[in-house]
């Protein structure tokens, strides 16, 4: 199998695990903020979690693959003009 396809298994398999582990915990939990207390339903804690750590990751990825990017630009760029020296 394709490394692609693993990873899409994988993602998978943690959303089903994150999901049946959300729905187990369907009580209200106390969230505490800075300015107060607000009582949630742990399944909504969970799946917000989840979901922030998950934009926090695609963001960290999303700036390193920019940075690669333009460094690969910039590489191409440096090699062209080697190319062109040599003839």
């Amino acid at each position: 199998m394709k490394k692609l396809q693993w990873f899409v298994i994988l993602g998978i398999v943690f959303t089903v695990i994150v999901a049946v582990f959300a729905v187990v915990n369907v009580e209200d939990v106390a969230v505490n903020y800075v300015f107060g207390t607000a009582y949630w339903p742990l399944i909504l804690v969970i799946l917000g979690s989840v979901v922030m750590g998950g934009v926090i990751v695609g963001s960290v990825l999303a700036v390193r693959i920019l940075h690669l990017s333009k460094e690969l630009k910039k590489l191409k760029k440096e090699l062209g003009r080697e190319e062109e020296h040599e003839e």
